[in-house]
């Protein structure tokens, strides 16, 4: 089968060890890209026996399309340290027929928070484009989001299976992922010259927690899906804070 796993890591080596163990088995090349870890990360990588390449932390676009070029085949299955395929996917990666370079493919997630399974909010019907020939793959530099390999003119397509992924082991890490997610979103915002007034500031947060908790159903989800509706609501509060930060800041230089 020619297809390479490039899995992005950085200070993840729980992560790293959920996921090469999910893909155990597999007939790929297996390539991870470590953008900066100073735990064991590496380490695990290299005593499981694949390649690993070092690079710079960038934009999760820009880290994406280098692994991508790293690897040794051109379909790629891009991953993230802590996702797990599920036996449904592995078997359908095992038949995967490769067609032509002009089709990518959605892969459902399960998202889960704790022990909780997150079927509604942001986190339920979840998928990303994650299987793709890397012959179609394009970057925006700075954004911040999965659909790397999208482009005119190339079909989407669904494989059976899941993959499992954990929105966070606890909330202490989901707040640390929440605040660097939203500076990384200011500052892309404030590259393409957007503004945030003082009805973004009080509104929008209102508004994430409200589409997320009541119109998505997330509160349905009990307990869990009413934290990730506030995290939702924090996550877009620190984004139109700092945005507005950085727009002051220009204003203020000579």
């Amino acid at each position: 089968m020619e297809l390479s796993i490039v899995i992005i890591c950085k200070n993840d080596a729980a992560g790293m060890e959920d996921t090469l163990r999910s893909i155990t088995g597999l007939d790929a090349d297996i390539l991870v890209y470590d953008a900066g870890s100073t735990d064991s990360s590496k380490q695990i990588a290299i005593n499981n026996g694949v390649r690993l390449h070092e690079g710079e932390w960038e934009s999760y676009n820009c880290i994406r399309y280098k692994a991508a070029q790293q690897a040794r085949h051109d379909w790629i299955l891009m991953l993230h340290t802590g996702e797990v395929l599920d036996d449904t996917l592995k078997s359908s990666l095992t038949n995967f027929k490769m067609p032509n370079d002009r089709f990518v493919y959605k892969i459902r997630f399960k998202n889960y928070f704790g022990k909780r399974w997150l079927q509604h909010g942001e986190w339920g019907r979840y998928s990303h484009i994650r299987l793709a020939n890397r012959k179609g793959v394009k970057t925006n530099g700075h954004k911040v989001c999965d659909e790397i390999f999208s482009q005119p003119g190339i079909a989407t397509k669904r494989i059976n299976g899941f993959i499992i992924h954990r929105v966070q082991r606890d909330i202490h890490s989901f707040a640390k992922k929440i605040m660097n997610d939203a500076l990384l979103s200011a500052a892309r915002y404030h590259r393409e010259g957007k503004k945030a007034n003082a009805g973004k500031l009080v509104f929008s947060p209102l508004f994430a927690f409200v589409k997320n908790y009541v119109f998505k159903l997330g509160f349905l989800d009990g307990w869990e899906g009413y934290v990730c509706a506030q995290m939702s609501a924090l996550y877009t509060f620190l984004k139109y804070t700092r945005l507005r930060e950085l727009n002051q800041l220009v204003k203020m230089q000579p």
